[in-house]
């Protein structure tokens, strides 16, 4: 029973990180500047607050570890390839296209480290990702101004986020959650920002709505990305990453309340298919009950 409590815990620290991660899209959105600059200062916010309270536990900030770097650079290359991605293909293409993370992180775990999962669980996975496609349909929309590239970014995404989230719950294993939040925070804001002066973006926000947003960012990431890196220490990878899943369907209901987008019959199917996906998922991949042992 304690253990089944400590599970629901970390599944519910998770589901609260990738709700709060949903909001990012509306913040970027807010933000008035470029792509890769709104993830830089969404970093540059967040690492004076990492840094507080990373001094204030027990094993403190220390120096940064190899997989904190690796994290960061992954991250990095997620904020930078999933913001560009959206803007050269359809939303549709690049929604479902960014969202085989969870795929990328049960692969890496299946083939590397041995953790074969059930086949209700692939289910499961499958009935999920099936979902956030149907949102992403329903929604279409979008320029085409490059779809090649813009596909490629969208898939590059997967690959990195799925790889960061590997890194994170493999780093969790021996480091504090904050901890390795700052220093993979500090590895990813200088890249996003190099990648910003580049590319030629705006990289300071043009009023004070847009310094808001860039705060809100910052806040965000604390708040959500600390919360999925504390639940990686205490769920298997990918069991966890199919919980990020959440973030479409938040980001389509914040759409629906803050800018009246209309969510039509097929995306709220997707969200439910995404849902119950992603409970399912859950079920599945829950340990068996262990029988008594004999006296």
């Amino acid at each position: 029973m304690a253990e089944d409590r400590r599970r629901l815990r970390a599944l519910g620290v998770l589901a609260f990180g990738a709700c709060v991660i949903g909001i990012s899209p509306i913040l970027v959105r807010l933000a008035e500047t470029g792509p890769a600059a709104a993830g830089f200062w969404r970093l540059a916010v967040a690492a004076p607050l990492l840094l507080l309270i990373g001094r204030r536990t027990a094993s403190g900030v220390g120096r940064p570890s190899r997989i904190g770097l690796l994290a960061g650079a992954f991250f990095a290359l997620d904020l930078g390839f999933w913001h560009y991605g959206i803007r050269y293909t359809s939303v549709a293409n690049a929604t479902v296209l960014s969202n085989g993370a969870p795929l990328v992180a049960i692969a890496f775990a299946w083939i590397f480290l041995k953790e074969r999962p059930r086949a209700l669980f692939l289910v499961a996975v499958g009935a999920a990702v099936l979902g956030v496609a149907l949102m992403a349909i329903a929604k279409g929309g979008g320029r085409l101004l490059n779809q090649p590239l813009g596909d490629a970014l969208s898939v590059s995404t997967a690959l990195w986020y799925g790889l960061y989230l590997v890194c994170i719950g493999q780093g969790r294993r021996t480091e504090d959650a904050s901890r390795l939040m700052l220093w993979s925070s500090l590895a990813s804001a200088p890249l996003l920002l190099g990648a910003a002066l580049l590319l030629g973006e705006a990289v300071f926000p043009a009023g004070p709505a847009g310094w808001a947003a860039c705060v809100g960012l910052g806040l965000m990431h604390v708040a959500g990305q600390g919360s999925i890196a504390w639940a990686l220490g205490r769920l298997p990878t990918a069991t966890a990453s199919v919980v990020m899943l959440l973030q479409p369907v938040v980001a389509a209901w914040l759409g629906w309340l803050l800018f009246a987008e209309p969510i039509v019959p097929l995306q709220a199917l997707g969200a439910a298919v995404t849902l119950g996906g992603i409970v399912l998922a859950q079920a599945a991949a829950r340990p068996p009950p262990q029988a008594p042992s004999r006296p």
